[in-house]
């Protein structure tokens, strides 16, 4: 497991700025409070072998009246550690989700700004399933980074704390080497250091696998989680086709991946528990097995003998703090990197398509009520060139109909509302936004009303309009369930979606209107006569259509061919 400084840059540029914010007072006062809480941890730890030194030296002298002063000393430490403990966990919860809103307020806003949720989705990179990225990863490299700090802290202040009272403890032992000897000062510390520095690089030597197979597993958990997403959002269509076998085979594969890159990390895994289970037994004996030649000799106490013990565990403890953080330390890597594969997809769509670049297709809005199309020509992922050339004007009032080859209408669409850069040419937009009817409207999950109004809010259309609506597209039967809740997308049928994507168009009322096979489930008649009705109705707006239906033709004025 090794890290590069570059590694750290990208955190701390993606999750420093947090520590700045709007709220940094609230922030900083909240880490200053941790850090003295951690300062009073280690008084609490110091006071501890302190105690157990006169515990056991009352002991050993047999004396009541100091086991008595012990017992209502250790009453007075035990309250002090309860109330310490629970305010330092509460701030550092506090602290952990403050971080965790921050960065994913500022994630989201990037992921869902001007459809780069869309666009991203188009450019290579390690950025598939944001939304893991997001909900867990975030959580992980948030709450990870402030639970590692935090220890590395503590054991920074308990490594200074109780090297001083080792090394006093330890006094000097001499080594006779035949006719020299040598005076060893503080030999506990030096034992602490060596003791933990072979730990740890056996530590390092045998997690290094651990980040990959970390990375590995949470990678295809995601993709577990998105398949099942996926069917469980497609439901209809598979049990229309009876796809359930396929998708029951698609699942055990995905779930197979998930028991390889298991057994990958539990391999790695069982490597760092053989060192952390076998160093744990012997920091606790080697201590004392260390100590015991000079207690035995009568050179210390009972009370010194087990203070120094205590005193050697803290700081070997904190020298091995590596080793003891081994696996988090892998675990907020492979998140924080599963953060930043997200962060610089988005990045590199900023820096490579919502820029301006002449070898892409250029918006601008304009001052004449007019969509026009100018040197235009629409290139595919892989290089080929759809259409070239396209020079054209659509006009408020007009009606146009795009034929040709349909899947290029569509994304000449997706260049107007700006989710298809690739191309080059510009197009002039209206003032007026323009109103995009895909084949089937997103409903979002909550009470019917709010689903039809979005994304505008419900408060925006009076009750009068809502039905008046419905009923102009034959959806009268809906009347009584605009306030249920429910996945709307799931509950309607494919043609009651798009009639109200049709009552929505109404609603809104928009000047510029683009129809994406947005009423191929209704037969012949019933698409005329909606298509009639956003006429009717909206007869100042510019209608750009595109359909397979053969009696569309006769409803628009021209044609623009692809």
């Amino acid at each position: 497991m090794q890290f590069s400084s570059g590694f750290f840059i990208q955190f701390i540029r993606l999750a420093g700025p947090f520590w700045n914010s709007e709220n940094k007072s609230t922030v900083r006062s909240l880490a200053l409070a941790l850090f003295m809480l951690t300062v009073l941890q280690i008084g609490i730890a110091v006071v501890i072998t302190e105690w157990s030194a006169d515990l056991f030296n009352a002991l050993e002298q047999r004396s009541m009246s100091g086991l008595f002063k012990q017992i209502g000393l250790i009453v007075l430490i035990f309250a002090a550690n309860i109330g310490v403990t629970t305010a330092h966990f509460t701030v550092k919860r506090r602290l952990q989700l403050d971080w965790r809103s921050w960065l994913t307020h500022r994630l989201i806003g990037l992921w869902m700004a001007d459809g780069r949720h869309y666009l991203v989705t188009h450019i290579q990179g390690a950025h598939d399933n944001p939304d893991g990225r997001i909900a867990e990863d975030i959580r992980l490299a948030t709450e990870h980074a402030i639970d590692l700090c935090h220890s590395l802290i503590y054991c920074l202040l308990l490594l200074g704390s109780f090297t001083k009272i080792l090394w006093t403890l330890s006094g000097v032992v001499t080594l006779n080497l035949w006719f020299v000897e040598i005076p060893i000062y503080g030999h506990l510390v030096w034992l602490a250091m060596i003791y933990a520095a072979c730990a740890s690089a056996l530590g390092w030597w045998l997690g290094r696998p651990f980040t990959q197979a970390t990375d590995a597993r949470q990678t295809v958990e995601a993709n577990f989680r998105f398949g099942l997403v996926t069917a469980r959002e497609n439901s209809l269509a598979i049990a229309l086709v009876h796809g359930e076998a396929n998708e029951q085979k698609r699942f055990v594969g995905l779930f197979k991946d998930i028991v390889h890159a298991w057994q990958r990390q539990t391999h790695a895994w069982a490597h760092l528990f053989m060192l952390t289970s076998g160093y744990s037994v012997l920091s606790m004996a080697f201590p004392i097995l260390v100590s015991a030649p000079r207690y035995i000799l009568g050179s210390i106490s009972l009370g010194a003998l087990m203070q120094s013990a205590q005193a050697f565990q803290q700081t070997a403890g904190a020298l091995s703090w590596p080793v003891d953080n081994m696996a988090r330390v892998a675990e907020w890597r492979a998140s924080v990197e599963r953060v930043l594969g997200l962060v610089n997809g988005l990045d590199k769509l900023e820096q490579e398509i919502v820029r301006y670049d002449p070898k892409r297709i250029t918006l601008k809005k304009t001052e004449q009520d007019v969509l026009r199309f100018s040197g235009l020509s629409i290139i595919r992922l892989d290089g080929i060139v759809c259409v070239s050339d396209v020079d054209a004007e659509v006009r408020p009032g007009e009606r146009v109909l795009v034929t040709g080859n349909v899947f290029t209408g569509s994304k000449l669409f997706k260049a107007v509302v700006g989710l298809w850069p690739w191309g080059e040419g510009t197009i002039e937009l209206p003032n007026d936004p323009v109103f995009f009817m895909p084949p089937r409207p997103y409903l979002p999950t909550g009470t019917l009303r709010a689903a039809i109004c979005y994304p505008s809010t419900q408060i925006e259309f009076a009750e009068s309009e809502l039905t008046a609506a419905l009923d102009l597209v034959g959806l009268e039967e809906l009347h009584e369930q605009l306030d249920l809740v429910d996945n709307w997308a799931g509950a309607l049928s494919r043609e009651q979606q798009q009639r109200l994507g049709v009552v929505r168009l109404l609603l809104q009322r928009p000047k510029w209107i683009l129809l994406q096979e947005a009423m191929d489930s209704l037969d012949s008649s019933c698409e005329m006569k909606m298509l009639k009705l956003i006429a009717e109705k909206l007869p100042d707006a510019a209608i750009m259509t595109i359909t397979n239906e053969p009696l569309a033709e006769a409803f628009h004025q021209r044609r623009i061919v692809l």
